[in-house]
């Protein structure tokens, strides 16, 4: 049964990956057209050349591609694909033309409601230390408020090519992989899950540096959307820790968020803000490659993954080692970039300096 499964596995990846790859130079030819091009006006901008940001919608003509083929209908799966329509409407007009970042919430909040009211994926309870808490009522705000950060997660990091994307896609395989070896085969969750993988990686062949097409905000918040609904689907009303294992993936983007909040805060300036602090602009910083940048922020999400597949399928305590080295880690790059304030960041070269002299 599993060597057939695994068989529909990899035709699932390979059709959307060839079918999305394939419809991306349409979708470009669309950006150009509707003006959904995204020119490198501030400092911010990492590239030097317009480039059309209409990759969204490739990737969900992949998704509904994938669906045709290999989908089961349900009143779950149609509040997925009317949410997700709801992202790539509201991502598009943002693309043609920026809109202001209340209405772009309401979207998300539009979408995610239907998930949530019309289809009933909520997360409706925890175990904490054998104590299984029930949400009740809380069920619909603590869900609404899960996909609003997953979806956001997603969007803040896309700032270089083949980034959001690139996360995205590590994201699925380390949940397919984890699924399909629990048994959790020709469910709707690990369905999508391959799917999106197949879509997001052929749009990552247009995407990665030097990138000839942009997620844009459709695109990036759909990949983060989807990932709240896959989370939601394989781990609602479970234990705190195997609900820690979706969030554990995505600790690059994230952190990545967090961080950004907390510097905002400290500057006193609003949190949707952007700026140039972000975790791929301190690796700029150092001078290094936009594509080794994402290398090696790609190496850090898989090591993270690695570690949720450790602790899940093989021994909790050497994900439980592999997680805290990462921790260290991402501390070291706290206190040594200006990630959250560049006061911090120079107190601590002040103090490194001063035992150098000392030694």
């Amino acid at each position: 049964m599993f060597n057939d499964y695994l068989d529909q596995i990899f035709l699932m990846i390979l059709t959307t990956f060839v079918f999305t790859a394939l419809i991306m130079p349409l979708t470009s030819v669309i950006a150009h057209h509707i003006g959904a091009i995204d020119v490198p006006n501030d400092d911010r901008r990492v590239h030097n050349k317009p480039i059309p940001k209409l990759g969204g919608l490739g990737i969900f003509a992949g998704f509904l591609f994938g669906y045709m083929l290999f989908g089961i209908q349900s009143i779950e799966m149609n509040s997925i694909l009317i949410g997700s329509f709801i992202i790539i409407i509201y991502g598009i007009i943002d693309d043609i033309k920026t809109l202001d970042a209340k209405y772009e919430l309401l979207g998300q909040v539009i979408a995610a409601s239907t998930i949530v009211f019309y289809g009933q994926i909520l997360l409706t309870s925890i175990t904490v230390f054998g104590y299984e808490i029930e949400f009740g009522i809380f069920s619909y705000p603590i869900t609404l408020f899960f996909i609003l950060g997953c979806t956001n997660v997603i969007r803040l990091i896309d700032g270089i090519d083949g980034l959001s994307s690139g996360l995205s896609s590590i994201f699925y395989l380390t949940i397919g992989i984890i699924a399909f070896f629990q048994g959790r085969v020709q469910t709707l969750e690990i369905t999508i899950t391959f799917i999106m993988l197949g879509a997001t990686s052929g749009f990552l062949v247009h995407n990665f540096y030097p990138a000839k097409l942009f997620a844009g905000e459709a695109g990036s918040a759909f990949m983060g959307f989807i990932i709240s609904i896959i989370s939601l689907l394989g781990y609602k009303g479970t234990l705190l820790t195997s609900m820690l294992v979706p969030i554990l993936i995505l600790a690059v983007p994230i952190l990545d968020t967090l961080f950004a909040i907390v510097r905002r805060l400290l500057k006193r300036k609003p949190i949707f803000e952007a700026d140039k602090e972000h975790l791929h602009h301190q690796f700029l910083k150092r001078h290094l490659s936009q594509r080794r940048t994402v290398l090696i922020i790609y190496a850090i999400n898989i090591l993270f993954s690695i570690a949720s597949i450790l602790y899940v399928l093989k021994n909790p305590k050497y994900g439980m080692i592999l997680y805290f080295i990462l921790l260290a880690i991402v501390l070291w790059l706290v206190l040594h970039t200006s990630i959250i304030s560049e006061k911090m960041e120079n107190k601590v070269k002040h103090v490194e300096e001063h035992f150098k002299k000392n030694k």
